[in-house]
């Protein structure tokens, strides 16, 4: 113990070894990340498919979705408490690896047509996605006030390599399935088994010293040395319960929108006779557009503020709804417009709101708040993709999405009533 405390103060002595260490971490989670990016992909491509399949209707094609994303709410709050009892590296390592089993679960359910194991399985899956998600904030840890929204954009970003591939390789693996005696549509969760499982490994063998342990050292130390101070901790506040309440708005209303239409688009394409492969495209352009951009709003985040961002998110949303409605099922074009908005708008919405609640915790707290509020955010999503099916099954998809470009858009309100109460 003696030894780690020393070699934990060495980061206190030296700004330069802190942001070596910072530097070092991103790496790791960029690594870890990729294939976190290609397991979390199997789920909302072939979910809903799989489903219908198995119950025979599309009144319920969105409860796989929901399912997931609750077993994901529950990780969320698991990897959470983990995260700042144990560190980073302990929580995120566990997250993928329960994540990987609920894949090879998956694949067991569909082999043998058991819907029961299909929906239990898909319950343990989902903390591999609520894993995936939660490792952008293990770059934050030891990042300044003016390098956080960059440095959760690395970590989202690196999830691209992964998360494109994974539908893309939708048909590979369905192939691959077949030539070993299992059915197509499990295909995915093969990938999806190995990918969470090597990501676990990649956190667990590398991310040491720990971001989150070396940061709270750092912040006890300076505590007790009120004269020490490094950039790393100036202007980090004690908790902001309406900066807190903000992030977790943004966050929630923007996953209700994108999980919800992202859900049944794959059953909308299906029934005006796309193949496997076009919603797989259609999918991968989707996560692209969910990640990709995420280095460039990084830095408009941190340049031009996270409530300016926050609108242009909801607008963004709004008018994938948009496109999305008035959009014929059977255009592949007007589908991958209104997919990219979408995911466009949810990288704007979640990246803007992650950098409103790293500002408005501290290291006391950051890992089980932000734990916290990743299950709210999870819930909502599961209620997103829940009632979507049925929205879609008694009115239309163009219905659904209309409603969620609506929803949407009632962020611009939200920020404006916050600025009023900030002044």
């Amino acid at each position: 113990m003696s030894r780690q405390s020393d070699d934990f103060q060495s980061y206190v002595d030296s700004p330069e070894k802190q942001q070596q260490l910072y530097q070092r971490t991103l790496w790791i989670v960029v690594m870890s990340q990729i294939f976190g990016g290609a397991g979390l992909a199997a789920g909302i491509t072939v979910g809903a498919l799989i489903a219908k399949d198995m119950l025979g209707t599309d009144g319920f094609a969105g409860l796989p979705i929901a399912i997931l994303t609750l077993g994901s709410a529950g990780a969320a709050l698991a990897v959470g408490r983990l995260s700042q009892r144990f560190g980073r590296r302990i929580g995120l390592a566990s997250g993928f690896f329960a994540g990987g089993l609920g894949a090879i679960g998956v694949i067991f359910a569909v082999v043998n047509n058991n819907v029961f194991l299909f929906f239990a399985a898909l319950l343990i899956y989902g903390a591999g996605t609520s894993t995936n998600l939660q490792a952008r904030y293990a770059g934050t840890d030891l990042a300044n006030v003016k390098q956080r929204g960059k440095a959760i954009s690395i970590a989202m970003v690196s999830t691209t390599l992964g998360a494109v591939a994974g539908p893309n390789l939708v048909g590979v693996m369905g192939d691959f399935a077949l030539s070993i005696g299992v059915p197509t549509l499990a295909g995915p969760f093969i990938l999806a088994a190995f990918a969470f499982i090597v990501a676990g490994f990649v956190l667990l063998l590398l991310l040491r010293p720990d971001p989150l342990i070396v940061a709270k050292f750092i912040a006890e130390a300076q505590e007790e040395n009120k004269g020490t101070s490094t950039e790393i901790y100036e202007g980090t506040p004690s908790s902001d319960r309406s900066g807190i309440a903000l992030g977790a708005t943004v966050m929630v209303i923007t996953q209700v929108v994108m999980v919800a239409i992202m859900t049944m688009t794959p059953v909308h394409m299906r029934d005006h006779g796309h193949g496997l492969n076009a919603v797989g495209m259609v999918i991968s352009i989707h996560v692209a557009a969910m990640y990709l951009p995420s280095l460039i709003t990084g830095v408009l985040v941190d340049r031009f503020g996270r409530l300016a961002m926050t609108i242009a998110a909801g607008v963004t949303l709004m008018s994938a709804g948009i496109v999305a409605a008035f959009a014929s099922g059977g255009s592949l074009f007007v589908m991958i417009t209104s997919l990219a908005l979408l995911g466009l708008g949810w990288n704007f919405g979640l990246i803007s709101g992650t950098a409103l609640i790293v500002d408005s915790t501290n290291l006391s707290n950051r890992a089980k708040t932000q734990g916290t509020l990743d299950v709210l955010v999870a819930l909502a999503g599961a209620s997103g993709a829940g009632l979507s099916g049925m929205v879609v099954a008694q009115t239309s998809y163009a219905t659904l999405s209309l409603a969620g470009g609506f929803l949407s858009i009632l962020l611009i309100p939200v920020v404006i009533q916050s600025i009023k109460h900030a002044k």
